[in-house]
């Protein structure tokens, strides 16, 4: 059985734009809490694209990558994820080519293949909405070849990018991108902060089936899970109302800010309602120190990651700052 202190702990971070505050605000808070992460031992820092969602500052992944890697000085930092299938290869080839030579040796590259975000959007970034899964794989195989070292007498090639080895993950929230990442032999990241349904079966298709590769010789699972943690229980479970909230408005289709946190969330859902969001968040870990390293221990124990990267996502920067002081004491 694995330990937790076994298990590498990582970030993630949407760029959260809080109720009444900028997306100045929003970036300020990011580059803190990078800083924060690298001060405790984190071992990397990822942030997500996410496209025309209010309260979400991540669009353009890329560029908050270059901030936040300018602003801290050894943690990796990279994409969970960008969404390949709104770009072209090679451009993203040439913006992490790009990261990689700016920050040698620091830079991730995770790799999802859904949107980032609805349909009206889809089509304003020139995405094909055949969404065909086969060609993800194409997809994904072609910004392979663009990081190799360049070929005399390729026609096109990434400058920067080629012969820069940014490492590659596949991220997922069902099957496919496990099925794809074990025949890739890539890393594999599964959604548990949002989508636990498949958590489990997609871990063990992908374990299953690897196939050891020239970047990895056995499987490497991550995990994402949300976790909220706060000196007591009572304060743990003020902060998660906002997560509610947050999750309420995805199931609703209205994303709006982060929401401070409320005392009373019967107020705001229906009993259907309040069924849907937890079972959404039931691998999500909230409590005090001591339940806190309880739950991050049974999340290891029931997936055997390899590590773990985590959402706090509490409404005030300074009680995210202690969540994640505190997940790192319990993890020792």
């Amino acid at each position: 059985m694995k330990k937790l202190s076994e298990a590498k702990l990582s970030i993630l971070d949407l760029a959260s734009i809080a109720h009444g505050k900028t997306i100045a605000d929003s970036f300020h808070n990011s580059v803190q809490l990078a800083q924060h992460a690298e001060r405790l031992g984190f071992e990397r820092f990822w942030l997500a694209e996410h496209h025309n969602l209010e309260g979400i500052a991540s669009a353009a992944t890329a560029v908050l990558i270059g901030h936040i890697a300018g602003h801290t000085s050894k943690i990796r930092v990279g994409s969970g994820g960008i969404m390949l299938p709104n770009h072209a290869p090679l451009t993203i080839a040439e913006q992490f080519g790009t990261l990689a030579t700016l920050y040698p040796g620091r830079i991730d590259l995770g790799l999802g293949r859904a949107p980032g975000t609805d349909a009206p959007t889809m089509r304003a970034l020139r995405r094909d909405m055949t969404g065909r899964e086969a060609e993800f794989s194409d997809l994904v195989k072609e910004l392979q070849y663009y990081f190799l070292p360049a070929q005399e007498g390729q026609k096109v090639r990434a400058i920067p990018g080629a012969g820069t080895d940014v490492p590659l993950w596949l991220l997922g929230s069902s099957l496919y991108s496990a099925q794809l990442a074990a025949e890739l032999g890539l890393p594999f990241a599964f959604a548990g902060h949002f989508a636990p349904e498949m958590m489990m079966q997609a871990i063990d298709i992908y374990r299953v089936g690897f196939r050891p590769s020239k970047v990895l010789d056995k499987p490497y699972v991550m995990v994402g899970v949300q976790v909220l943690a706060a000196d007591t229980q009572e304060k743990a479970n003020l902060l998660a109302t906002t997560v509610y909230q947050r999750f309420l408005g995805i199931i609703r289709n209205q994303r709006v800010s982060l929401q401070p946190p409320v005392q009373n969330m019967d107020a705001y859902w229906g009993p259907a309602e309040r069924d849907l969001v937890l079972s959404r968040l039931r691998t999500s870990v909230i409590g005090d120190p001591a339940q806190v390293r309880l739950g991050m221990q049974k999340l290891v124990n029931a997936t055997g990651a390899d590590e773990l990267i985590i959402v706090s996502d509490a409404f005030d920067p300074q009680d995210r700052l202690r969540s994640y002081e505190i997940i790192m004491e319990v993890s020792k």
